[in-house]
This record gives C-alpha cells, sequence and structure tokens, in this order.
C-alpha cells in the first residue's frame, strides 16, 4: 500500500516527503480538531478513583 502511495506521489523524494509530512499533520489537525471532540460526545467516563 505505502509502495503504491509513493509511486503515485509526483516529483522527486523530496517533494514526495513534502507532500506526506504536510497530509499527515492535516490529520493530526482533523483528528483533534473535529473528530476526537465529537466522539467524546459520546463517551462518557465515569468517575473512577484509584486508592
Amino acid at each position: 500500500m505505502y509502495a503504491a502511495l509513493w509511486r503515485i506521489l509526483p516529483g522527486p523524494w523530496w517533494v514526495r516527503v513534502l507532500i506526506l509530512v504536510i497530509l499527515a499533520a492535516a490529520v493530526v489537525y482533523a483528528l483533534f480538531t473535529y473528530v476526537y471532540p465529537w466522539v467524546s460526545t459520546y463517551l462518557n467516563p465515569q468517575e473512577v478513583t484509584v486508592e
């Protein structure tokens, strides 16, 4: 799968790496901004005290 992704990206290797870093940062940003807050409304952890 990663080899196929690497082959379809344009440019030399450093451009491909830059594109992948930007895509990874966009995915992390989207997860923290939209996905995790949405999921936290459905997951309601109970207050647990560990002694």
